[in-house]
């Protein structure tokens, strides 16, 4: 008999036309006066989903943080922790996808922890092995609005982009997840279409790394069987039409897979997507797409177990004389064809001869040491990368 632990969080979630008219309560029960929404630009000059959120807090708004930016980089999360100092801020809502949910629950981390982010994140020790250390000041209750699926939306990590080094910087503490998350239709409708679909990627990468993973339980297994499920029926419309359901039904993949993922491993398509979208400000999810399929192949002999798993998600089954990983990997490529996505990392003008960059820069990411297959080499994920591109 396996040992494990599976902790459900507590979180309240909102959704429906009605949905933001908990937000006040919320912000009640937390007994928050001066509570300040963060977004990017783009949402801040579309004053109407801003004007729904403000005008469901009451005057409890403090102000408005408008300077989240694309894979949260430092030098944005230490102006919001600034903000937040500055307007005496009692509570944060962030309105927006995974950079504004990062941005806020980052700089609620520096400003409690007064201190730098380089100091408060996870690192490696003397073994090599990852440490995490505590973050024991107690932090702003986190509200959200997410508007894209994005499984950042019930996480308790950060990672914040380091500029100088391009890696990433991971800050975790429990008591920045999310206490409240309020799923409204006219924010749900506010993204480019685009933007969804690379959101929804990114979910479906991450519930497959977990599907495939070493750990999980029974619990998280049906969480990530059915996200993948929700994603396999409802991502290809996006690629036919835009529709407000098919939103609203991938947003619930992407809750379902973030919390499923709290009890499992990843692997390094994430990793190598995230250092991918870094150097070439390539969407996240669109890297991972490239990627998945090489990283399924790779890791194929070691999770046949995951695979079984995913392909019954996938409503595949495969046939004698063909192996698994060929009926997965045709079950996503029928889920990326209407999608009409870039299949070739050559494609989205990733260069050759920066391969080997890109390798040695993911093998520094914490995720790489949980990969099914254990990854002993560097060459070892350049090989994935060249078969990629």
């Amino acid at each position: 008999m396996r040992s494990f632990r599976h902790i459900f969080p507590a979180l309240r979630i909102f959704q429906g036309m009605d949905g933001l008219e908990w937000l006040g309560r919320e912000l009640e029960r937390v007994k928050s006066r001066r509570a300040v929404i963060f977004c990017g630009a783009s949402l801040a000059r579309d004053g109407s989903p801003l004007r729904l959120v403000r005008t469901a807090m009451g005057d409890r708004c403090a102000g408005v943080f408008a300077g989240v930016v694309a894979h949260s980089p430092l030098p944005a999360v230490e102006a919001a922790a600034a903000e937040l100092k500055r307007l005496e801020a009692d509570a944060v809502i962030a309105v927006g996808g995974g950079s504004a949910i990062v941005t806020a629950r980052a700089a609620s981390i520096l400003l409690a922890e007064n201190g730098d982010a380089r100091s408060l994140c996870t690192s490696r020790d003397g073994t090599g092995e990852l440490r995490s250390p505590k973050l024991p000041a107690a932090k702003l209750p986190q509200l959200i609005v997410p508007t894209t699926p994005t499984t950042a939306t019930v996480k308790a990590g950060s990672a914040v982009l380091d500029p100088v080094d391009g890696k990433r910087l991971a800050l975790f503490d429990p008591k920045t997840r999310a206490g409240a998350v309020f799923i409204h239709p006219e924010l749900v409708g506010t993204p480019p279409a685009d933007l969804v679909v690379s959101a929804s990627l990114n979910t479906l990468a991450m519930a497959v790394e977990g599907l495939m993973s070493r750990s999980g339980d029974a619990f998280s297994d049906a969480l990530l069987m059915h996200a993948v499920r929700l994603l396999a029926q409802h991502l290809p419309a996006t690629g036919r039409g835009d529709d407000l359901s098919t939103r609203m039904e991938l947003m619930m993949a992407s809750l379902v897979c973030g919390h499923g993922t709290d009890y499992t491993d990843a692997g390094i398509a994430i990793p190598l997507g995230h250092a991918i979208s870094a150097r070439f400000h390539i969407d996240n999810g669109i890297a991972n797409a490239i990627v998945m399929p090489h990283v399924l192949r790779f890791n194929a002999g070691a999770s046949k177990g995951g695979l079984e798993k995913l392909a019954a998600a996938l409503g595949v089954s495969p046939s004698a004389g063909r192996a698994p990983i060929d009926a997965v990997n045709e079950a996503l490529e029928s889920i990326f064809a209407p999608l009409r996505l870039p299949r070739r990392l050559r494609d989205v003008g990733v260069s050759r001869d920066s391969l080997p960059d890109l390798a040695a820069v993911s093998m520094e990411d914490w995720f790489v040491r949980d990969n099914p297959r254990p990854v002993r080499a560097v060459s070892e994920l350049l090989q994935v990368l060249q078969e990629a591109w």
